[in-house]
């Protein structure tokens, strides 16, 4: 593993490198709050788990920066409620 899910700011979303491939999670920020528009992964990558790495990685910088969530995908809705991260939801 060890990829890291960086922040693109200039497209407003995460993104976690897979080989030559990329799975991110669009987003717009509101303040102090990070609403999550689409999460999207490569045909290739889906169930490989590379989406739940990226969530770790939007979870673990929100947190960070005191963010709080607003899931409006429902893959990262799906995801924040199966993996217990109430604590950020907005």
């Amino acid at each position: 593993m060890g990829q890291a899910v960086t922040d693109n700011h200039a497209m407003n979303r995460f993104e976690l490198a897979v080989g030559n491939q990329t799975v991110y999670a669009d987003y717009r920020r509101n303040g102090r709050t990070l609403v999550i528009s689409y999460v999207e992964a490569p045909p290739s990558l889906r169930g490989t788990g590379a989406a739940g790495r990226l969530m770790e990685g939007v979870m673990e910088a929100a947190r960070a920066e005191g963010l709080k969530i607003v899931p409006l995908c429902s893959y990262a809705a799906m995801w924040m409620r199966r993996n217990r991260q109430d604590d950020l939801l907005a």
